[in-house]
């Protein structure tokens, strides 16, 4: 996954991201940190890529987003483990 930093200070952060699905998915998992006080994507035409942008409080945006990812991370070893568990 290819981000590009566009903006990164103590309590704020925008980067570029891939895909619109990438992007909707950081928003609700950032969301959902106590810390995270706006988390938001835009994109100003669907032939640019989407330009996510948190801002915290009491913690940095990256490390926001690192535990968003490691949230993420962790969801979807369980619907795969679940998902074994099928067969």
């Amino acid at each position: 996954m290819e981000i590009n930093v566009l903006k990164s200070e103590k309590d704020e952060m925008e980067f570029e991201i891939e895909s619109l699905t990438l992007a909707e998915i950081f928003r609700v998992y950032l969301n959902k940190d106590s810390a995270v006080t706006f988390a938001a994507w835009k994109r100003e035409h669907p032939t640019k890529k989407p330009v996510m942008s948190v801002k915290t409080k009491g913690k940095t945006p990256k490390k926001a987003i690192d535990d968003a990812v490691s949230a993420i991370t962790k969801d979807l070893d369980k619907v795969e483990k679940d998902f074994s568990k099928l067969k």
